[in-house]
């Protein structure tokens, strides 16, 4: 099997899994990711088969839908490629890759693992959840969630580990402060860098204009 066939099947398991999934972790969250990393994957030195099967493999099971399971995602995404017949390193490394790259694993100092194609794939990750796009998803998942747009008594908590992370129940405007406005300063490539700038200048704006609505002064 052709790694162009082995991607064709990889993007049909996908869209089958997801095809019920919340909107901002749907299909269409996996293939603006995969875009983002192949652009991304043209100015590093990287191995493309790794960055294409992990960016398309990345949320197909998300824990935040398992009970805070971590270790789902990367099971199916390694089973799935055994029936491929994808090598096993590269198996390996994708694994590794998924098991790493969220932004909540990071919380708790979590850098076990590392690699150039880990920093693509979680740039292109992190560009999705900046930028008029990043604005959609998170209110999205607030709407998914029950969660109020905002509330000026409930400050965000910039100091929250992982497990406190994935707790939170908080308005999706705190959000904005206790993960999408840091990630600009989280990104691993240059070409990410700088679109995550645009994108961060873009969210700055909006939440400029937020809140002038909100207090009805324009």
């Amino acid at each position: 099997m052709t790694k162009k066939d082995i991607l064709k099947n990889t993007e049909y398991f996908v869209k089958e899994t997801l095809r019920d999934a919340e909107g901002g972790h749907d299909w269409f969250h996996v293939e603006r990711v995969y875009k983002n990393a192949l652009h991304l994957a043209k100015t590093e030195l990287v191995n493309d088969f790794v960055v294409a099967l992990a960016a398309l493999l990345h949320d197909i099971a998300d824990s935040k839908f398992h009970d805070g399971n971590d270790n789902i995602g990367p099971e199916k995404a390694k089973q799935f490629l055994l029936t491929q017949q994808v090598p096993l390193p590269v198996i390996a490394h994708v694994v590794q890759i998924i098991k790493h790259m969220s932004y909540s694993s990071g919380l708790d100092g979590n850098k076990a693992f590392n690699s150039a194609e880990l920093q693509v794939v979680q740039d292109a990750d992190r560009l999705d959840a900046l930028g008029a796009i990043g604005i959609a998803r998170a209110f999205n998942y607030g709407g998914f969630k029950n969660r109020p747009l905002y509330n000026p008594d409930i400050k965000p908590n910039l100091n929250m580990d992982k497990a406190a992370y994935r707790a939170s129940s908080a308005p999706t405007i705190n959000h904005f402060y206790e993960k999408l406005l840091r990630l600009k300063n989280s990104m691993n490539t240059e070409t990410g860098k700088k679109m995550a700038a645009q994108r961060h200048q873009f969210m700055e704006a909006y939440l400029e204009q937020f809140y002038a609505e909100w207090h009805g002064q324009r």
